[in-house]
């Protein structure tokens, strides 16, 4: 095995939880007299953080003001801290993927834009925690993928250096971090990435799931 850890992205990577943010926007949007955003719209907004997702949210022809986009915030943060993990579900090969990374021996943590106060509840809700010692929410570090930080701070917390760990996620966010870190980056096909296909030319392999990613770290083919 060439890396000594890997870190994973959360949303779109390891869960789906796309009805669990949908359904927040809209009691968010409701709630302060905001027009409505689609389903798809919603899953396209996704990416850069809880903010980010407000701010698209409620942009139509202008952004919001500052004031707006805050009351916008808090109540996203209360309608999501009762819906969130609900609808989430495990994305097919995950746990078989997970446990044989870890029987591998290889050190696990996430990387999420996601807030702490909904990453551990949702990790912990869907059963994925006892997987991870090392959790990096969006609000861990001073900023968020796609900088570098969030995957140093994960390698500095796992002990390994950020040459010896590979990153796992479902959009170029991921794989713009990665790579600054001096990390590798795989990639899969079936999140958001903000309604971009991710392509095999970005990322150092495209997988189908988390035990392709495991079968593809072990070939002696795999991209050094």
């Amino acid at each position: 095995m060439q890396f000594q850890s890997v870190t994973f992205d959360l949303d779109g990577t390891l869960l789906d939880t796309i009805a669990d943010l949908a359904e927040a926007c809209r009691r968010m949007l409701d709630d302060i007299g905001a027009p409505t955003r689609s389903h798809d719209e919603i899953t396209r907004f996704v990416g850069k953080g809880m903010a980010v997702l407000v701010e698209r949210c409620l942009t139509q022809t202008t952004p919001p003001s500052p004031e707006r986009l805050q009351e916008g915030i808090a109540a996203f943060r209360k309608h999501y801290a009762t819906v969130n993990g609900m609808q989430a579900r495990i994305y097919p090969g995950v746990r078989e993927g997970l446990e044989l990374w870890r029987a591998h021996g290889l050190k696990l943590g996430v990387v999420t834009n996601k807030p702490a106060q909904f990453t551990a509840p949702l990790l912990a809700r869907t059963g994925l925690d006892i997987y991870f010692p090392v959790v990096v929410s969006g609000d861990t570090t001073a900023e968020k993928k796609p900088h570098p930080e969030p995957i140093l701070h994960a390698c500095r917390l796992l002990g390994v250096a950020p040459q010896d760990n590979l990153h796992i996620g479902d959009s170029i966010n991921d794989i713009l971090a990665a790579r600054a870190a001096g990390s590798r980056a795989y990639c899969v096909p079936y999140g958001y990435n903000e309604g971009r296909p991710v392509d095999s030319a970005d990322c150092d392999a495209l997988v189908s799931d988390l035990v392709a990613a495991y079968r593809q770290a072990l070939s002696p083919f795999a991209r050094k």
